[in-house]
């Protein structure tokens, strides 16, 4: 069960990430990339983690996002052939940000362990 729920995350992930790309027009959403997908047991909630490179406000491009649930759901029910496609709920990936904060105060670190030295 569990690699059934795995394949069809992430069938569920790159066809979001195509339907975003390529279908949707809304300029206020900029370049977005799914980075994860998680389906409920019984498929039928899907929780999408997104994140905005280079967005200034990615809470507001969240937002935009959000608004295109419907289109977004019902273009993934015409591409994936699964019983019932999931109700999407997309959600801001914060990893990259926490990972680039966590890099500079190691960086920091390691240049006052520096000074200390010398």
């Amino acid at each position: 069960m569990a690699d059934r729920t795995q394949r069809i995350q992430s069938i569920i992930g790159k066809n979001i990430s195509e339907i975003i790309q390529f279908e949707l027009k809304n300029p206020r959403i900029g370049f977005c990339t799914v980075s994860e997908v998680w389906v409920s047991s019984d498929f039928s909630y899907a929780r999408v983690y997104v994140s905005f490179l280079g967005a200034k406000y990615p809470k507001q491009n969240l937002e935009e996002l959000n608004k295109t649930r419907g289109y977004v759901r019902s273009s993934l029910a015409k591409k994936i052939d699964i019983r019932k496609t999931p109700e999407i709920t997309f959600y801001l990936d914060e990893s990259f940000q926490k990972a680039e904060r966590l890099e500079e105060v190691l960086k920091k670190e390691k240049e006052q362990i520096d000074k200390m030295k010398r």
